[in-house]
């Protein structure tokens, strides 16, 4: 059926499909380089404590029929090993049936991985990933042209990430609506990067216009997606311009490019494509029964997108096939940082020598500049951004983190930048303290060398021993 196929877009397909095995790849390395102390068997939040509790049927996972760390690490590298060999081109290597295979690989140990991720996996791009990945399943290869229901629901996964996220803000806080948001934003963000100190310090005209084109790109230009081209190549390449400024501006983990990957689709890029025959009869049936299953399965995503109570991030299916999304509909004016030292005291005093915990990604030292780690997503930085807005976030893992730092658990600090104390001399006591943290004037910076000025706040926990964790926990 020629009606099904749609040639003019092979090259945009083949961009896209390299494009997402690369995100893959980063969320794959992610998890290999990161497990043991967050989720392994001894980590802050055992996955074998988990599946224990939690049903097959309510988390999907491989791990509910095994689990070890040796196990996981072999899931999440051969997880980076499909992804490097779709990044490669394997899939148009093999037949049609072959290639989708190779695609639905990746999906399915990914979904094992979220499923028992619990709060180290709640972030709103883990199912953007595996929704996207999902239908990437179902696109094809070298053997057949683009299908042209498959091009349309990328679209319709690009049109709930934008609207969604330009409504949740209409709905939320206030300077969404006066155009002032962004005088706090580049300060208060998860982890700032490297030149956020500089977006910060843009003239105030500017954050309302990029407020203002911020409105216009998700809340107007997503409906153009569904137009005929080129307005869809346009509002396709908007988006992709508005998400690299978001990439300038901070570090969001991989949600920026997996939202450019999405753009790619919608973009009719010149090229000549190959001729192939027909698509076999099995695979056009077995795309649009995914189709009509996505249909079905977005009524939820919808009624939660037009609602007055409208959630962000929401999964509404164990597999993750069709979510709700969005994000900070509201935004922080003032940042706050929880500062974890430790100290080799017998007897901690204030006047002890209490030496600081770096992170990789989170402020920390006043005079050290954020670097760019985006997309690679570390982990623990980002709980202790939410952990500083209010301790209701800790849960049960943050007191699992200070039992490992005063362990000098090795896979632990491998997750920070620097730790205070040689391997074989752990400290003695942990506290932890909250501090206010705002972007230095141009002046202090020229005066200080520091990008940062920090205020302390108040304990945020106190001196803490090893016997006190433990009967805690």
């Amino acid at each position: 059926m020629g009606w099904f196929m749609a040639p003019d877009y092979w090259l945009s397909r083949l961009v896209f499909q390299r494009a997402l095995a690369a995100v893959y790849l980063v969320a794959f390395l992610t998890a290999a380089l990161q497990f043991r102390a967050l989720l392994g068997e001894r980590g802050m939040l055992p996955i074998p404590r988990f599946v224990a509790r939690v049903p097959f049927k309510r988390a999907p996972s491989l791990f509910h029929l095994h689990y070890s760390d040796r196990f996981f690490a072999g899931c999440a590298w051969a997880g980076c090993a499909v992804s490097a060999a779709l990044l490669a081109g394997l899939d148009s290597a093999l037949p049609l049936w072959g290639g989708m295979l190779l695609w639905l690989v990746p999906w399915a140990l990914y979904l094992s991985i979220v499923n028992v991720g619990q709060t180290w996996y709640g972030f709103g791009w883990e199912s953007l990933l595996l929704e996207t990945g999902f239908l990437a399943v179902f696109l094809g290869n070298d053997k057949v042209a683009p299908p042209i229901v498959g091009l349309f629901l990328l679209r319709w996964i690009l049109f709930r990430v934008e609207f969604g996220a330009g409504l949740i803000k209409l709905r939320g806080d206030p300077c969404w609506r006066t155009l002032t948001c962004l005088y706090y934003h580049h300060e208060t963000q998860p982890m700032p990067g490297p030149l956020s100190w500089f977006f910060h310090h843009l003239p105030a005209p500017v954050h309302k216009a990029e407020v203002a084109a911020n409105h216009v790109t998700q809340l107007v230009v997503p409906f153009l997606l569904f137009t005929p081209q080129p307005v869809a190549t346009v509002a396709a390449s908007l988006m992709i311009i508005t998400q690299l400024w978001l990439v300038l501006s901070g570090n969001f983990s991989w949600l920026n490019w997996i939202t450019i990957v999405l753009a790619l689709p919608a973009l009719r890029l010149p090229g000549k494509a190959p001729s192939v025959p027909d698509a076999p009869l099995w695979y056009e049936v077995v795309v649009l029964a995914v189709a009509a299953l996505v249909v079905f399965l977005s009524h939820r995503p919808v009624v939660n997108m037009v609602s007055r109570r409208q959630v962000m991030n929401r999964s509404f299916d164990p597999l993750h096939l069709v979510n709700t999304y969005g994000a900070f509909g509201s935004i922080s004016r003032v940042r706050y940082e929880v500062v974890i030292e430790g100290t080799l005291d017998d007897v901690p005093h204030e006047d002890s020598e209490w030496r600081e915990y770096e992170f990789r990604g989170k402020p920390g030292d006043p005079r050290r500049w954020p670097r760019q780690y985006a997309p690679y997503h570390l982990r623990l930085d980002w709980l202790m951004w939410f952990v500083a807005l209010s301790p209701a976030y800790a849960g049960a893992w943050f007191g699992a983190l200070v039992e490992r730092l005063l362990e000098n658990d090795a896979d632990t600090l491998r997750l920070l930048r620097r730790s205070p104390f040689p391997p074989d001399e752990p400290p003695r006591y942990v506290r932890a303290r909250l501090f206010r943290y705002r972007f230095t004037t141009w002046q202090e910076l020229r005066a200080t060398g520091a990008c940062w000025d920090r205020t302390f706040v108040r304990e945020f926990l106190p001196p803490t021993r090893l016997a006190a964790v433990a009967q805690r926990s």
